[in-house]
């Protein structure tokens, strides 16, 4: 091993923080600098005598990560004084307090959500996804908490070369599967690309290293072929007198191996490889149309494909970009991109939130980005989700395409790809989703889960009967309409948890049997349920029937003599419930599916798992903390399924009704009524026909069990005119 030079690292050190304020010196004054100065200093001390994996100081990491804040985000002194000090209360023995006495509440507030939280007392949660959403949650404070962890991600995945292959693999899936994306959504290009790449290197090394090779190889060829392609474009420029630069851009390794594996295609055959960005200097009054005319240039020397122009200038990105692309085709039969935008529109494509923030407060104009981070501080106020449903709801709203869909008023709204119209109806305000019974799409009534396109107009119908279903939650897409549905649902089932409480009370007193305290915990433990809600729920739905009511009494009155008396003649007549068989059901949905258990963490009852569709094996369940769970989410999330244990006693059960009778006004209605608002029951579809004073009915019901359905079959009979009920079920 080489012996240290201590002297050659004090200078490397003291280059790199001169680099450092070289890269801030336009944002920064005398008195910024020495706060910087200061922070430097502290960071130093904190850090010294540690060193990294790879065997140099520390401290080269936090002046990294405050140059990349510095030098690529251009954020200011705040900024590169957290980034310098982001690991201290982490990693050394100083505090928060010791943060906040030296440089302030706003500096300490920053490195609270830059710390990692260092245990979590449940295990079945993700420690991992636990620490993200403690970081987003800065977000309604101070959106740099995230902005300098991307910039901390950056470096650790530089510098990864000299960790082991598991670290290496768990921290290049977690930056594609969360770390990535959240750069793409906050507009970071340079970040997320590289990130990407990064990710991509560490998880598919052979992939990656084949992908560069050929980049490498045809870097001469592609850059003549840019240069010849622009030749043209930049002298008609120059007769119109237009201000502008012209340059070649090259494709990211991660994107074109998604073309090959999308499109099906070798590296050949990625026919976009070649990509031109021309950037105009103009004012905000004159920069459209500065960039329609240069658009106008471009095409009178080459033909565009008319499928691929994306005007993003008249209808930006939610995460504020701006650019109008086109694809064209040059010489050779090759395909180029261009984009075309403006000097301000490329420093918000490249600095992401950070200028856009800066733009924002010179031109005070609220852009989407903002009411992206208000969606993101909602999803975090919901107390219903644990930490690896949030991230999952999270994802949905990063990478996702955008949609562009008008009220009837002629207001623009803007929604992920694959959004429903339900989503809608949840974008417009909470209480317009809760109680939307029916949507038009351009003036055609269509169902809650038809999904919208770009252009559609979209009006909602409401009305104050109707309620949120448990099925809404298989087809709406954002986090804002699944979280303020679950939540609906929750508060529902409180309600009818206070009558079924009441039923229970009833029922047991009929049976000498007080309910307090002990008595719940015998029941809950009886019936398996979990919880107190869960089991009133139960007793609320009549999922509970008398017998098992009966059989419970019997089991807890039976007292000292029957206990002797099992020991020495064996049970008597009434058996204990044996426990249920346990099964797992998939998705909100609780699809019935066949599986097989993972054989890398053999998952058992009671275990957090998950479910993932594997290409020839069909579904294979794994625990929530298996070693290839990030890999699986990171590389696969879309095959991902939510899965849970559940009794097989439990599952629901679809049933249709056959109803007959005499018509009369308003029988319908009566029997509606008592499915819905007497039983609890949801009504999944309704068919009516009267014909010659004859009603006869069919319906298709979501119901618990079969002795629920007879008490439901009795309240029907019971209604003046019906003459007769028939019934079939089968499971959902």
């Amino acid at each position: 091993m080489q012996p240290i030079d201590l002297d050659k690292e004090k200078k490397e050190i003291l280059n790199k923080y001169r680099t450092l304020l070289r890269s801030c010196s336009d944002k920064t004054n005398k008195k910024d600098k020495k706060e910087i100065r200061s922070a430097f200093n502290f960071a130093m001390e904190a850090h010294k005598n540690i060193r990294r994996k790879s065997g140099e100081p520390y401290i080269y990491h936090p002046i990294a990560v405050a140059q990349i804040v510095a030098k690529e985000l251009s954020l200011g002194k705040t900024s590169i004084i957290c980034a310098l000090l982001h690991d201290v209360v982490e990693d050394t023995d100083f505090t928060l307090d010791d943060i906040k006495r030296n440089f302030g509440k706003k500096v300490a507030k920053i490195i609270d959500g830059l710390t990692k939280i260092q245990d979590v007392f449940d295990k079945n949660v993700s420690l991992q996804a636990e620490n993200f959403r403690k970081m987003l949650l800065t977000l309604s404070d101070d959106v740099r908490v995230i902005l300098i962890k991307l910039s901390d991600r950056l470096d650790n995945m530089r510098t990864l070369d000299s960790l082991s292959k598991n670290k290496q693999l768990k921290i290049a899936s977690e930056t594609l599967y969360l770390y990535a994306p959240l750069a793409h959504r906050l507009g970071l290009y340079p970040l997320k690309t590289e990130l990407e790449d990064l990710g991509l290197k560490f998880t598919k090394s052979e992939v990656y290293k084949a992908i560069a090779e050929k980049l490498q190889e045809t870097k001469d060829e592609r850059k003549k072929y840019i240069t010849k392609f622009s030749k043209p474009i930049k002298l008609k420029l120059k007769e119109n007198k237009i201000n502008f630069k012209i340059q070649g851009r090259p494709k990211s390794i991660f994107s074109i191996r998604n073309k090959m594996i999308t499109k099906g295609v070798d590296f050949d055959n990625v026919f976009d490889k070649f990509a031109v960005r021309i950037i105009v200097d103009s004012n905000l009054e004159d920069e459209k149309s500065d960039c329609w005319k240069i658009y106008s240039v471009v095409t009178d020397f080459y033909k565009p494909n008319p499928d691929r122009l994306r005007d993003w200038i008249s209808t930006p990105k939610e995460n504020g970009y701006e650019s109008l692309h086109t694809t064209v085709m040059g010489d050779d039969g090759k395909w180029v991109e261009v984009q075309i935008r403006s000097k301000r529109m490329d420093d918000i494509a490249e600095k992401g939130y950070a200028a856009h923030w800066r733009y924002k407060q010179k031109n005070n104009k609220e852009n989407s980005l903002d009411n992206w981070i208000e969606k993101i501080r909602e999803l975090l106020e919901n107390p219903e989700s644990n930490a690896i449903d949030f991230i999952d709801d999270f994802k949905l709203n990063l990478y996702s395409g955008e949609i562009f869909v008008f009220t009837p008023a002629g207001d623009l709204k803007t929604l992920p790809k694959k959004a429903t119209a339900l989503d809608f109806a949840f974008d417009i305000h909470t209480d317009i989703g809760l109680k939307c019974m029916g949507i038009k799409v351009n003036g055609k009534l269509v169902s809650l889960s038809h999904q919208l396109n770009s252009g559609d107009q979209v009006e909602v119908i409401t009305s104050k009967k109707q309620r949120p279903s448990k099925d809404w939650l298989r087809f709406v897409v954002t986090s804002r309409a699944k979280s303020k549905i679950k939540s609906a649902l929750k508060q529902d089932k409180k309600k009818i948890a206070i009558v079924g409480k009441e039923i229970a009370e009833r029922k047991l007193r009929h049976l000498k049997i007080k309910l307090n305290q002990k008595t719940e915990t015998e029941l809950i433990k009886h019936f398996e349920t979990g919880d107190s809600l869960e089991l009133y729920f139960r007793f609320g739905t009549a999922a509970i029937s008398n017998t098992e009511i009966k059989h419970f009494a019997n089991l807890k009155n039976r007292g000292w003599y029957h206990t002797i008396k099992n020991k020495i003649y064996g049970p008597g007549k009434f058996k204990i419930k044996e426990k249920s068989e346990k099964i797992i059901v998939f998705n909100e949905t609780e699809d019935i599916l066949d599986y097989k258990l993972a054989s890398c963490c053999n998952p058992i009852s009671g275990d957090a798992i998950f479910g993932f569709v594997t290409v020839t094996d069909g579904v294979k369940v794994h625990r929530f903390d298996c070693p290839n769970s990030i890999q699986l989410r990171s590389n696969y999330s879309y095959r991902i399924l939510s899965g849970k244990w559940i009794n097989k006693d439990d599952i629901d059960f679809m049933a249709t009704i056959n109803i007959r009778g005499i018509d009369s006004v308003g029988l319908i209605n009566k029997v509606t009524q008592i499915i819905s608002n007497h039983m609890n029951v949801n009504i999944k579809s309704i068919n009516i026909n009267t014909e010659d004073g004859i009603f006869e009915g069919i319906i298709t019901l979501k119901i618990h069990n079969v002795s629920f359905l007879k008490q439901l079959t009795k309240k029907l009979e019971k209604i003046e005119g019906i003459s007769s009920i028939s019934r079939t079920y089968k499971h959902q």
